[in-house]
């Protein structure tokens, strides 16, 4: 029969069984997360919560476990603290500190033991200041260091769960099964009391708690701070804690700074102890064990300042006290893991380089390749070196033989039967390189001037005219990297149109053009009051050279030209037909191309920003990419490049005020009359009248500048 005292049985020391950690996949995740995109080579300690519930098993302790919530989310800027949720039973939060290290050399010197006391002194303090009994989960305090190895997807850790040493060590007289401690009365009216304690939402995190029974066998559970009350009423009080572990001998590791906060509290020289377990959620008190602990110098312990000896560290599956490693890589998917490395790079840039890179502006904005040759292939990969996801080409040519050697996305597979359509395998070969990307192909021949139009095809070629139109709008930044000077004309337009951020890059045999066209004709009412002060300044004199290149929209691709855009492939020779040039002229060009359009993301004034030269006055700490000019022009030959700068022509063929106002007022119409009549963008714009002009000057331009034509130069 079960009996309401101890029997008397020998005193043993009080042996507790250690606290066992687990990990769970999500933590690991935001763990990498929060160093690339949060903490990047910042070491200071994190605050997590850890979580961990009473044994439910005869045979499996539970663990204190780390879940994705454990970590502070990236958006937490305030506290930097985990968001812990309330009211699950199977979860009971403990609070801890996480030492993350950026090296493995690192991790390894971290002073273990001085890591450890400082733990425990907290735990200290917190019992002396009464802490405790306002939240008694800070007695189970836990520390963790850790190295993330963040290429290889491997994680070296080491928890320590700090514990108060007793000295001398508590004593224990008749462990046993709560059944055959208490009256069939009391078992039945503590079982119910543990039930409702555990399916409060306001208790199921209160891991420390008092069990008291009164005469007529009444079993109540309460709070740490009622436990003076509880004296005065008379009644028989054990001290109860979520007991982890399900050893039938043993009491789980957070009874070890339980007994430390009960004797310096109240210098109980014998206390009663009960280990409440669980069986399919609900208490059970035949796994459930109660004992009695003593120490021979309480009132020594009533009076003790200084922090205790402490020990903790979790010893690893091979019982040894020392850290784990664990490897993801093999069980992520591997789309996954591409993805997660994908920006491994960039956001390392963001650790010292460039903190204001802005990773998000790059992966949502929508860029718009016209072009899937040489050029196109090379833009492509570096745009999305950079981060960029969302790709669109356009091209309506097909793979041929040889093509892959030097266009980088094709391979001899996509020339097989007559070839591939170049847009459609360029985005599969984007695809296998990078599975997240967002890239779309479009099969399309870009309407050229100087390229007269059949009346049959009239309404196919409008119909392109529309797509690009759409396609055009729809996207942010747009890449001219046709093989024509003419097939650049109509995007040109559009572009100025729509005022899109727009890339030219060209190829000679072996120079290069890169630029930035400017804005569009028809800005905001700012831009054009400013731009037509600056207009007025320089009639005057009073400003300088500098000062007018701040204030005149920039040129594009068409604004040194003193003719329209005509048919250059007709009655041309093999080599002036095919792009004909030196093979690292297009990763050069294309490189910069996309250099440019990062640093008008990245500039404040955006599309519409000044040109700026190698020594500009203004460039520097908000501008952290460097300078950001408006042409390029490169030749390999002398391994030479320069930055040069061009305004706006009021008589430009394409992004000039009237040949913009023109295309919003005719649409379509004026889009296919300046394709079937060569001279009509040159008598709209005024260049019937300057070559005029100009022909009445005996004066032989060529030789007086020394200048080879810019159409070689730029021969794509």
């Amino acid at each position: 029969m079960a009996s309401s005292t101890v029997d008397q049985g020998k005193e043993s020391i009080l042996q507790f069984a250690p606290f066992q950690s687990a990990v769970d996949e999500g933590f690991w995740h935001r763990l990498s997360s929060l160093k690339l995109n949060k903490l990047g080579i910042d070491e200071s300690s994190i605050p997590i919560t850890g979580f961990y519930a009473p044994s439910s098993h005869r045979q499996v302790s539970n663990h204190l476990t780390l879940f994705t919530e454990s970590l502070p989310s990236e958006s937490n800027e305030q506290s930097f603290k985990p968001a812990i949720s309330r009211g699950n039973r199977n979860r009971c939060p403990i609070p801890g500190i996480l030492y993350n290290t950026n090296t493995l050399e690192g991790f390894q010197a971290l002073n273990k033991q001085s890591l450890l006391k400082a733990e425990a002194k907290k735990i200290w303090e917190d019992i002396l200041s009464g802490k405790v009994e306002e939240d008694c989960s800070l007695l189970s305090r836990f520390l963790i260091i850790s190295f993330a190895d963040l290429k290889k997807w491997s994680f070296h850790y080491w928890f320590a769960f700090p514990a108060l040493v007793l000295d001398p060590p508590a004593t224990v007289v008749n462990l046993k099964p709560a059944t055959q401690w208490f009256f069939v009365e009391e078992a039945e009216s503590v079982t119910v009391a543990c039930n409702d304690w555990r399916n409060m939402c306001s208790t199921t995190d209160v891991p420390f708690f008092l069990v008291t029974i009164s005469s007529n066998s009444a079993a109540t559970i309460r709070h740490l701070a009622e436990f003076e009350a509880c004296q005065r009423d008379g009644h028989k009080v054990l001290f109860g804690f979520y007991d982890p572990c399900h050893l039938p001998n043993n009491p789980g590791w957070p009874l070890r700074n339980f007994l430390w906060f009960i004797f310096r509290r109240w210098s109980l020289p014998t206390i009663q102890f009960f280990c409440y377990r669980e069986s399919r959620g609900l208490a059970d008190l035949e796994l459930s064990l109660v004992g009695e602990a003593s120490i021979s110098n309480s009132q020594e312990l009533r009076n003790h300042q200084n922090t205790p000896n402490a020990v903790g560290w979790e010893h690893n599956n091979r019982g040894k006290k020392a850290p784990r490693c664990i490897s993801l890589a093999k069980t992520m998917d591997p789309t996954r893991l591409a993805i997660e490395a994908a920006d491994l790079n960039l956001k390392l840039m963001r650790w010292r380089q460039l903190p204001s890179l802005n990773l998000t502006v790059l992966s949502s904005t929508r860029c718009l390749l016209l072009g899937a040759g040489t050029l196109g292939c090379q833009v492509a990969r570096m745009l999305m070196a950079w981060g960029v996801r969302k790709i669109t080409l356009v091209d309506s040519g097909r793979v041929s033989m040889s093509n892959p050697l030097r266009q980088s996305l094709y391979t001899l597979d996509d020339c097989l039967n007559g070839g591939e359509f170049k847009a459609t395998a360029a985005v599969k070969s984007l695809t296998r390189i990078y599975p997240a990307v967002e890239a779309q192909a479009v099969v399309m021949a870009i309407p050229m001037p100087g390229h007269p139009v059949l009346s049959e095809e009239e309404n196919s070629v409008l119909e392109d005219c529309k797509h690009l139109h759409n396609l055009i709008d729809s996207h942010d930044a747009i890449f001219l990297l046709t093989d024509t000077r003419e097939s650049r004309w109509l995007p040109t337009l559009l572009c100025a149109n729509a005022n899109k951020i727009t890339i030219t890059a060209a190829l000679g045999f072996d120079s290069f053009l890169v630029m930035r066209h400017g804005a569009g004709p028809f800005r905001s009412s700012h831009d054009i009051k400013a731009e037509a002060v600056n207009d007025l300044a320089t009639e005057i004199g009073s400003v300088s050279l500098a000062d007018n290149i701040r204030g005149q929209r920039l040129g594009c691709y068409f604004c040194n030209d003193v003719v329209a855009p005509v048919d250059s492939t007709s009655n041309r020779t093999l080599d002036q037909q095919c792009t004909v040039t030196r093979p690292g002229l297009a990763p050069i060009a294309s490189s910069l191309a996309v250099e440019l359009v990062v640093g008008i993301l990245h500039h404040p004034s955006g599309n519409s920003a000044k040109a700026e030269f190698g020594n500009s006055i203004d460039t520097g700490g908000d501008q952290p990419l460097g300078i950001l000019p408006h042409q390029i022009r490169g030749a390999l030959s002398q391994f030479s490049q320069m930055t040069l700068v061009g305004h706006a022509s009021p008589s430009c063929t394409a992004c000039s005020s009237t040949v913009v106002s023109e295309y919003e007022k005719r649409g379509l119409d004026f889009i296919l009359e300046a394709i079937n009549h060569p001279t009509y963008l040159e008598d709209i714009t005024g260049l019937t009248e300057l070559m005029k002009s100009a022909a009445s000057f005996d004066v032989d331009w060529a030789d007086q500048t020394g200048e080879d034509d810019d159409d070689e130069f730029l021969q794509i």
